[in-house]
């Protein structure tokens, strides 16, 4: 008994060295440096894929250093257990771009051999980079129940296979109904930012402080009284940034946003904009010279029209820009990222979640100028 004592009075000790050791996170955006084009206005569509089993969605964009990976959700529908992530990869020669053939890189099947500790894997879902460990993924993974009972895993990939793989501890609640959806923000001390959010009753997103071995080091909420989720980021300066979310509420049609002024360590209350959204996600990136580029859905009684809009006040107006899909069923989830040179990455889902579109564009084509 005592010696039962006194090994949990070591531990505990041991766990409070560590905690004192670590050091301290920094609340400081690492602003990324976005290069101007300064060719002509240029736009060409590079992907065009249809499911051939039922429902492609959820795209995300993997930066290489050669080009750029996509990757999205693939089966029969949407949270059956034949859902396996896709992965397509572009290179671009004298000719354009080239895409390779789409290829499965997860499934239920090879996550779960790869989780620690042990658990089975049903389904598969949201999948994005994850940006400190190229090539490795944060996937959207379903042991139990439906989409509102997901986490998040970091899976570690060797090969194209995957290797390790563990649920981010965020939430107390079995450490579920958190799902990811945006592209990670960096910090200037290494320990990024994950957009994820919370889909269990209190519906909020929030923000995930992340170390490269897949540890959750701190965690804030964009609260309020509006259902806000699938944040998307856009960062300022080291202190601000604005997050843009997707309104869960179908009561409300509006796009919500909320902004930190301290480095994302706390947020504002999520608030409506004078932006019509039919309950959809969004894209934006930050345009050199502060300016914010967003690609939406407009209307709020459709979800076929995607569009992009400017803003120059820190995402609380909009003008809005091109018109990129009208018509032919729902064109949504988007996501977009910038190549080296600063032309932009644009892919999301058409069909109805049966298909996956992108195009690559300049900075003078996204704005008109």
């Amino acid at each position: 008994m005592r010696a039962r004592f006194f090994l949990l009075i070591l531990s505990g000790l041991l766990a409070g060295v560590g905690f004192v050791v670590r050091p301290p996170l920094e609340w400081r955006f690492a602003v990324p440096v976005v290069v101007a084009d300064t060719g002509q206005a240029a736009f060409q569509t590079v992907f065009d894929y249809q499911s051939p089993i039922g429902t492609a969605h959820a795209p995300a964009i993997d930066l290489t250093e050669d080009g750029f990976d996509l990757i999205w959700f693939d089966g029969v529908r949407e949270s059956s257990n034949d859902v396996r992530i896709f992965r397509a990869r572009f290179r671009e020669d004298d000719s354009g771009w080239q895409a390779s053939a789409p290829v499965p890189v997860l499934s239920r099947q090879s996550v779960t051999a790869a989780m620690t500790p042990p658990q089975t894997v049903l389904t598969l879902g949201n999948t994005v980079e994850f940006d400190r460990n190229p090539g490795d993924y944060l996937a959207t993974i379903v042991s139990v129940g439906g989409w509102a009972m997901s986490s998040v895993a970091a899976v570690d990939m060797v090969d194209d296979v995957a290797a390790w793989a563990r649920k981010l501890n965020l939430s107390p609640l079995l450490n579920r109904s958190f799902l990811v959806k945006s592209p990670m923000v960096a910090f200037e001390d290494g320990i990024d930012g994950l957009p994820v959010y919370f889909e269990l009753g209190n519906v909020f997103g929030a923000l995930a402080r992340v170390d490269h071995k897949g540890r959750v080091r701190a965690k804030s909420r964009m609260v309020g009284n509006l259902d806000g989720i699938q944040p998307a980021l856009v960062v300022t300066d080291p202190l601000n940034a604005v997050a843009l979310l997707r309104n869960f509420d179908d009561k409300n049609d509006r796009l919500l946003a909320s902004w930190t002024y301290d480095g994302g360590k706390n947020w504002t209350t999520p608030e409506a904009l004078a932006v019509p959204n039919p309950n959809a996600p969004v894209a934006a990136l930050r345009l050199p010279g502060g300016r914010i580029l967003m690609a939406f859905n407009d209307d709020p009684s459709r979800s076929d029209r995607l569009r992009l809009a400017v803003s120059d006040d820190g995402g609380r107006a909009w003008i809005k820009g091109a018109v990129l899909e009208e018509g032919g069923g729902a064109a949504r989830y988007p996501a977009m990222r910038y190549l080296p040179d600063g032309r932009i990455v644009l892919v999301y889902s058409v069909g109805g979640k049966t298909g996956i579109r992108a195009h690559v564009f300049t900075q003078s084509w996204a704005t008109g100028e």
